[in-house]
């Protein structure tokens, strides 16, 4: 057999082994995500703080911020629930790798090069309550926390596409769906919710 061949047939069971760990991961976290609407009000929340920023009339905007605070109390109670369940499941199953190169199995090959997406999720449901716009004590906190909020939202999306398919692919997709970079969201969520994700983060790189 020549080397050709042999990386040939190396490559092919490589994806075909990533592909089949990707929708493993895929399949679980969509299991746990089904009861709830998350990602529909996350699109409601992020659509309403871009029509309330670019609002000018101040009556409308004050009719607008309560409606988002309700949205919002829905999004982190219903987050919050699903982090607290996903955190039941075994560590082997919620380890997503850190390594630069999307290879299958890396997790259990090497699990220290890897990040534990339970307590990630942890992380967002506690940012996303500290960020509630609806506890802001006027205009301008509630547009800093607007901000804010989005950005966690958007790590928060990351952090899913990260463990279903890499960390390459989540910033990717960011850029993509966003036009926003993953290094920028990092520069926008809180500090605190930073300082705990790169512990998180580089503890296991």
């Amino acid at each position: 057999m020549d080397f050709l061949t042999l990386a040939i047939i190396v490559t092919t069971v490589l994806y075909v082994l990533k592909k089949q760990e990707q929708r493993q991961h895929t399949q679980l976290l969509a299991q746990h995500l089904a009861r709830f609407q998350i990602e529909k009000l996350m699109a409601n929340l992020m659509e309403g703080y871009l029509r309330v920023i670019g609002e000018k009339d101040a009556q409308r905007r004050e009719q607008i911020w309560p409606v988002l605070a309700n949205t919002e109390s829905s999004l982190v109670s219903q987050f919050q629930r699903f982090a607290e369940e996903f955190a039941t499941l075994p560590a082997e199953q919620t380890r997503a790798s850190t390594l630069p190169l999307a290879l299958p199995y890396m997790t259990r090959v090497l699990p220290l090069a890897t990040m534990d997406v339970r307590e990630t999720m942890k992380l967002h449901a506690q940012a996303l309550a500290a960020a509630r716009v609806g506890d802001a004590a006027d205009e301008e906190e509630r547009k800093r926390r607007a901000f804010t909020m989005t950005a966690e939202l958007m790590l928060m999306q990351h952090t899913c596409h990260w463990f279903c398919r890499s960390r390459t692919v989540a910033s990717m997709r960011l850029l993509a769906r966003h036009k926003t970079a993953y290094e920028q969201v990092l520069q926008s969520i809180a500090p605190g919710t930073l300082k705990a994700y790169e512990k998180l983060v580089k503890a296991s790189s």
